[in-house]
């Protein structure tokens, strides 16, 4: 099969597409024919090098985490033969690859109304769901500030926020403040020029530098979400969020997403309902993955790059 790997920390340059065998399934896992993936900002901090004291210098290095396609071997799952399917490998990356094996409790059947490349884009909404829900608790007529609004997990909190009855603001680029007040956002502000923006009751953050000035943004009781970090400044970064996670209030938190099954038949059932829509800024094939990396590098990406097998 072919799979894209890299073999010295660098530019998205150091990626290529090579050949390995078809993995087999071990007791629990489920062989996938990988169909489309998309590309994430942790994907490349991990490439340039940024995480190396978490990701060691053994190489070659495989990329990928979320995953669509279809059933090849379901093993001893709920699954069948030809099932369309998408997930997450877990903690562990190589989903740009043709053939996968993943863990069948890290899959659920793609949403009726969604191919491939789409429910790739929207696989990592499921951050968005664990942030919004789960870690913050959003409650109806909140404030809701997104950081980072067009991004890919940022596109999709904007209409979660909505869908769940918040008044959602949309930090993002002056170029993107239409596609921000097409998902729903109630304001739409340019993040170079955001003025007073007022007090929120959550925030999330999507992009990671500088968390003590959106902190600050918080109401009485506000609750800052961090799905990011700045990679250049590693230990700031963590100093801070450990620091500042125990207070009551205006507290911030950080978490690295990690979903199962039932968080993507939720995100699914919102798809269903039409609260939440995936979108496609750009598809790559396989043998271009470098480029569709350096594209989420140079930023202004709308919604999700997705790269197709």
């Amino acid at each position: 099969m072919n799979l894209a790997v890299y073999d010295r920390y660098g530019p998205p340059d150091v990626l290529h597409v090579t050949t390995a065998p078809v993995p087999r399934p071990r007791p629990g896992e489920v062989l996938v024919r990988v169909r489309a993936v998309s590309v994430n900002g942790g994907e490349n901090h991990m490439r340039s090098g940024h995480l190396r004291p978490f990701s060691g210098n053994r190489f070659p290095k495989r990329i990928g985490v979320d995953l669509a396609g279809e059933v090849v071997d379901p093993g001893t799952s709920r699954f069948v033969a030809g099932e369309p399917v998408w997930g997450l490998l877990g903690r562990r990356m190589g989903s740009a690859a043709e053939y996968v094996a993943v863990r069948a409790e890290r899959l659920d059947r793609i949403p009726d109304g969604l191919d491939a490349v789409q429910a790739a884009a929207l696989a990592s909404g499921t951050t968005a769901v664990t942030a919004l829900r789960d870690v913050a608790a959003l409650a109806p007529r909140e404030r809701l500030l997104v950081r980072g609004a067009t991004g890919g997990v940022g596109h999709i909190a904007v209409q979660l926020g909505r869908a769940m009855g918040a008044h959602v603001t949309g930090l993002a680029s002056a170029a993107n403040l239409d596609l921000v007040k097409e998902l729903g956002a109630d304001e739409a502000v340019d993040y170079r020029e955001p003025g007073e923006l007022g007090r929120f009751d959550v925030v999330l953050d999507t992009v990671g530098t500088d968390p003590e000035a959106f902190r600050q943004l918080l109401a009485p009781g506000g609750r800052m979400v961090a799905i990011s970090f700045d990679p250049t400044h590693l230990l700031r970064s963590a100093a801070y969020l450990v620091t500042h996670a125990p207070r009551r209030t205006r507290w911030v938190r950080f978490f690295s997403g990690n979903p199962t099954t039932p968080l993507f038949a939720d995100l699914g059932r919102w798809a269903t309902a039409g609260a939440v829509r995936p979108y496609v800024d750009r598809v790559f094939p396989l043998a271009e993955i470098a480029d569709a990396l350096r594209a989420l590098e140079q930023g202004g990406v709308r919604g999700k790059i997705v790269v197709t097998l």
